[in-house]
């Protein structure tokens, strides 16, 4: 009976999340802080109709010269919804689509961990709370903060496998870490930064109390797994980062310094706003964490606190989140000033608030165990719990405007077309680019001097080709692409020289007079080839695994 029973359950998530997204369930489109969604999503399908795989480089941001966008930014979420395109949805379409999913799929991931904790009740308790909290709201329909809501739906798969890791010591727990683990660092690199350390707390806690040390091995190794599985972005990322413009991403505007949350923000504060994050405590803009999460917290600490010897376990878990809770919203407050600067690292997060993730994420995890210690009355505590945080939190889960006949034709045309190449432009811009471009890419490859004839001109994502007439003694051609390492020039089927010291760090070549044929196209560092192939032989050692112990898994 156990299997039809927890399906009730799932069931329950499912249908109590409804009110989360209900406002997506139409056609058209909304607006959100970062509205660059379809650009990326449109870029991951160009480049895998262009063979390159995985997306390194999109050809339309910079305004048209290109970008190794995918290099840096996390691109697991925008995969999910080329999946969806691919069945034959809109982009726009494909986009509301993963929002629901990471929605609905967060809520489940949570219900796992609870079931786990607390039993299915408590599970369904977690997993409401985890859905309904004001800061995921900000999140899908303020900020649009794709990667990081995304991210939500791994942070309790990595707590759930280290859980039964330990209970169980079976390794196929260590799989499903490695797994969830890699599914987070492909997501959110960010979110994997701030919460790692709670995981590792977490994983030492039930080391200690279980009293099982030996089975740290498998701990470290379902993490390197995770780390393997990722390697084809983590690697570029740390090994190349120099090779694009990050300065602009930790000062200005996106310097911590400005973006600390107050304790009024974070515990008493009911305004909702869409806009922005500001210095100071008047931003139009929602950190609460949210009353009931607040209120239930404070329970379960004290709950845990007066029977500790009772039940020591509840008290265990009780303690780690409420640590972990408190730690993130000392992280978040000014009075981390000098943590922040002493750990040059943080500066990188740009917004400390973004630790509200991980407060709502124990939080919630920790609501579900407070029904333990009222066993006659748990169902009616549970259900006023779940009907509590719906009723005050539901009317946050809309967007502050609706664009019923959107379609993509709209994105990708006119200004709203502009808007998307140019916005966040200095953002991993090459820096062999000493500024970014004031204008959009010329169709044609250009003579700096001499004069030229273009007689064909082909460009994919990464790769560009055609042929040309010189017409004077000779001349210096300019291509509407930036240059990055390993671009490779064949000019009339040899190697070139690539110059590209210029303002703007263009691929440009010499030319004698004639005809000529040119083909340009990025080569993989070494870096690269080594993580896609850290990454491809984890896949296929999870594979293998997975195909000789199917029987076993479940």
């Amino acid at each position: 009976m156990k299997k039809p029973k927890t399906l009730l359950f799932v069931f329950l998530v499912i249908a109590l999340s409804f009110f989360s997204f209900r406002s997506l369930l139409r056609p058209g489109y909304f607006p959100m802080h970062d509205d660059m969604q379809p650009i990326r999503v449109l870029g991951i399908d160009q480049c895998l109709r262009d063979g390159q795989f995985p997306c390194r480089w999109v050809p339309d941001l910079g305004y048209g010269y290109g970008y190794p966008l995918f290099i840096y930014y996390s691109p697991l979420a925008y995969y999910f919804m080329e999946v969806f395109y691919l069945i034959g949805f809109s982009f726009l379409g494909a986009i509301k689509i993963e929002f629901i999913l990471t929605i609905v799929f967060s809520g489940l991931a949570m219900f796992l961990l609870g079931k786990s904790l607390w039993g299915n009740f408590g599970g369904l308790i977690s997993a409401v709370f985890y859905v309904y909290a004001p800061y995921r709201a900000t999140d899908v329909y303020s900020r649009g903060a794709v990667g990081e809501f995304t991210a939500l739906v791994f942070l309790p798969l990595i707590f759930w496998a280290i859980l039964e890791l330990v209970r169980q010591g079976k390794t196929k727990y260590m799989i499903f870490l490695g797994l969830s683990f890699g599914g987070l660092l492909l997501t959110h690199n960010i979110t994997s930064l701030i919460f790692t350390p709670a995981a590792v707390f977490f994983g030492i806690l039930l080391l200690w109390y279980y009293k099982k040390w030996y089975l740290l091995p498998k701990l470290i190794l379902g993490s390197l797994l995770g780390i393997g599985v990722a390697s084809f972005f983590i690697l570029p990322v740390v090994f190349e980062k120099s090779l694009v413009h990050v300065e602009t991403m930790t000062y200005g505007y996106f310097n911590f310094l400005a973006h600390f949350v107050s304790l009024g923000q974070m515990f008493f504060s009911s305004h909702w706003g869409y806009g922005s994050s500001e210095f100071g405590p008047d931003d139009d803009f929602s950190f609460a964490i949210g009353l009931i999460h607040w209120f239930s917290a404070f329970v379960a600490i004290i709950l845990g606190f007066w029977q500790r010897k009772k039940k020591s376990f509840p008290f265990l878990v009780f303690s780690c989140f409420i640590i972990i809770g408190l730690a993130a919203a000392f992280l978040a407050h000014p009075r981390s000033v000098f943590i922040w600067n002493k750990i040059n690292l943080l500066s990188f997060l740009q917004f400390p608030w973004r630790f509200l993730a991980i407060i709502i994420f124990a939080f919630s995890a920790m609501a579900g165990g407070i029904i333990l210690y009222f066993k006659k009355y748990a169902l009616l505590v549970g259900s006023l719990m779940i009907l509590a945080v719906i009723v005050l939190n539901f009317n946050y889960f809309r967007p502050a405007d609706w664009f019923p006949t959107m379609k993509d034709e709209d994105k990708f045309s006119g200004q709203l077309w502009e808007k998307q190449v140019t916005a966040s432009i200095f953002d991993y811009l090459p820096v062999f680019a000493k500024a970014p471009p004031a204008g959009p890419a010329p169709d044609n490859p250009e003579a700096v001097s001499g004069e030229i004839k273009v007689l064909n001109f082909k460009k994919g994502t990464d790769w560009q080709e055609g042929e040309l007439e010189v017409l004077s003694s000779e001349a210096k051609v300019r291509l509407p692409l930036f240059y990055f390492p390993n671009f490779e020039l064949l000019v009339d089927n040899e190697k070139a020289i690539i110059d590209y010291k210029n303002d703007l760090g263009l691929i440009t070549f010499d030319l004698t007079q004639g005809e000529h044929n040119f083909y340009v196209k990025l080569k993989k560092t070494p870096i690269r080839i080594i993580g896609d192939l850290v990454s491809l032989a984890s896949l296929l050692f999870i594979g293998g695994w997975l195909i000789n112990e199917k029987k076993h898994i479940f």
